[in-house]
């Protein structure tokens, strides 16, 4: 199209902008493909590839939503078919994961411990989605669904042989049940979107990220498990010590008369 003085401007291609909107659903679409990839796995009873595929899963889940903003394709159809690959990736293949490495024993109390850790991480997504743009973005309230399957499946792939005894798998199903609890709790998680490594506090973070680079480059499984496992316990700590301290603190004096 030709304007007054003669240059020429050339209309965006719809197919181009329609293909930057598909980018980031089709790294949705490999979270999901990874869990059912998962489940497949699991049926197999081959536990250290499905709790690969899971930590995959988790890597896409986290690319989507940085290249969607970063092309400008955010949508709320990305946000809904986002929020379902959580519930198969991070919700339904976990719990059939842990499920038949540490829990199938116990038969129908193993199948309720399992289900209850979907329906926390459904609730948590849908308290999720219906608290956007209300909510303080440093924080997540409640453990986010990723977290709490690579805290229970991180187990998983260090140790993927069963469990020998019926005490360590009373133990895990514990363990499910309190990372079940703590997505659908008011403990509140650092999200970590309000850092930047371009301050002056962010330049002390860089050594920090290039040690954990490092550690998941030197040992995965032993790297990002660990950090799943921290991550967990890092709201419930800060409570606790919060909780120490204001117990520590000398009682106000009364006012004198």
């Amino acid at each position: 199209m030709n304007d007054p003085s003669g240059t020429q401007h050339q209309a965006p291609r719809r197919g181009v902008r329609r293909g930057v909107y598909v980018l980031p659903a089709l790294f949705t679409l490999g979270n999901i493909f990874c869990g059912y990839l998962a489940l497949d796995a699991a049926v197999a009873a081959d536990f250290y590839r499905a709790s690969t595929f899971l930590f995959f899963a988790g890597i896409l889940d986290g690319l989507d939503g940085r290249v969607a903003r970063l092309t400008g394709a955010t949508s709320a159809f990305g946000e809904q078919l986002d929020s379902l690959a959580d519930v198969v990736s991070f919700g339904v293949a976990p719990a059939f994961l842990v499920y038949r490495w540490g829990l199938l024993e116990f038969e129908r109390v193993g199948i309720a411990a399992s289900f209850l850790f979907i329906v926390c991480g459904a609730c948590r997504l849908a308290r999720f989605n219906v608290q956007i743009g209300t909510t303080d973005k440093r924080y997540f309230v409640g453990l986010p669904i990723p977290a709490g399957a690579a805290a229970i499946v991180g187990i998983v792939w260090v140790h993927p042989a069963p469990l020998p005894s019926i005490g360590w798998k009373l133990a895990y199903m514990a363990f499910v049940l309190v990372v079940a609890f703590l997505m659908i709790s008011t403990f509140r998680y650092r999200s970590f979107k309000d850092v930047d490594l371009k301050s002056r506090r962010g330049v002390f973070l860089v050594p920090v990220f290039a040690a954990i680079i490092a550690a998941i480059a030197w040992r995965p499984e032993l790297a990002l498990t660990a950090l799943g496992l921290v991550f967990a316990a890092s709201a419930p700590s800060a409570r606790l010590v919060s909780a120490l301290l204001a117990l520590r603190r000398p009682a106000p004096r009364p006012a004198a008369p």
